[in-house]
């Protein structure tokens, strides 16, 4: 009976999976080039170009002391509203394994660039509003207290626990010499009682392989890969700033950007203290079209 428990758990979750990123990937009948960052937690400056939708389909598989090993997925449709501004919508799910399937709620994204231009740091503004369930696992950023123990809950009691919140970032980015410095500063606030204020942040670096394109196509080219490495972890809350009870991952970061205007990512992350997941293996495919609000507008009757 176990097994069979098991095996119905694992077909749940490739139904629950499988159906988010078939969602992603219907559209997928444009072709854009595109050479996205590797960085799963950390945003640097760019911003999706004006008039172009990116879709994409993540994965986190995470290890979990003291209860079982779980797999987080989400979705996210991404388009460029205009020059300074995009906006992203986030559905998200998660497996634990011997436990259940579910879906854990909904993301909307906007991220705001403050200065058009280029300049020594590039400043963006970003905004979120989150409505989850405590069972959602995808960990797409640590704040506060976030600790392991907090992921080991089984799923009928974490999803009775629902919350609203607002949160804020400051994304400060630099590229020089084809190297990318990114730099998070998060604060979050739970709108569901009385909590306080979190705190988090989240810095990575990357570079191409190679600088220099190649002169003919090609797959596996050097300057389609960029590697690098992202840290993140919790600050605390207003009423106890600092790291004490809090969780820090340290992941190598690779993105493959295929001539075919898809992108494949993965990351490799490690815990840095006795509070954080001994480990999390993450993946995701996207792919960005352009043209895409045109092609909307053509549809509606509207102009281009």
């Amino acid at each position: 009976m176990k097994i069979l428990r098991r095996f119905r758990s694992l077909l749940d979750a490739n139904r629950l999976h499988v159906g988010l990123a078939l969602l992603a990937t219907a559209t997928f009948v444009l072709s854009a080039p595109a050479q996205e960052s590797p960085y799963i937690v950390t945003y640097d400056h760019y911003l999706e170009e004006p008039g172009s939708l990116e879709v994409e389909y993540f994965s986190t598989f995470g290890t979990q002391r003291g209860g079982n090993d779980f797999h987080a997925f989400w979705g996210e449709f991404e388009y460029g509203a205009t020059a300074w501004w995009t906006t992203e919508v986030y559905l998200d799910g998660q497996t634990t394994f011997g436990d259940s399937t579910i879906f854990t709620g909904f993301r909307w994204e906007n991220r705001f660039r403050l200065l058009q231009q280029e300049h020594f740091i590039n400043p963006v503004l970003y905004i979120e509003y989150e409505q989850t369930s405590g069972a959602d696992k995808i960990l797409k950023e640590v704040e506060g207290h976030d600790v392991e123990a907090d992921y080991a809950v089984p799923n009928a009691s974490a999803r009775k626990e629902h919350d609203h919140e607002l949160e804020s970032k400051l994304l400060l980015s630099k590229t020089f010499d084809g190297w990318n410095v990114a730099e998070n500063t998060i604060a979050t606030k739970n709108l569901t009682g009385g909590n306080p204020w979190e705190f988090g942040y989240a810095i990575g670096a990357s570079r191409p392989l190679a600088l220099k394109a190649s002169t003919q196509r090609c797959s596996f080219c050097r300057e389609n890969f960029i590697a690098g490495a992202e840290m993140y972890g919790g600050l605390g809350d207003r009423y106890s700033f600092g790291l004490h009870d809090t969780s820090h991952y340290l992941a190598a970061v690779v993105a493959w950007n295929l001539p075919s205007d898809w992108t494949m990512r993965l990351s490799a992350g490690f815990g840095l203290n006795d509070n954080s997941h001994r480990f999390l293996l993450r993946w995701g495919v996207s792919r960005e079209f352009s043209g895409f609000g045109d092609m909307i507008a053509r549809v509606l009757g509207g102009k281009q």
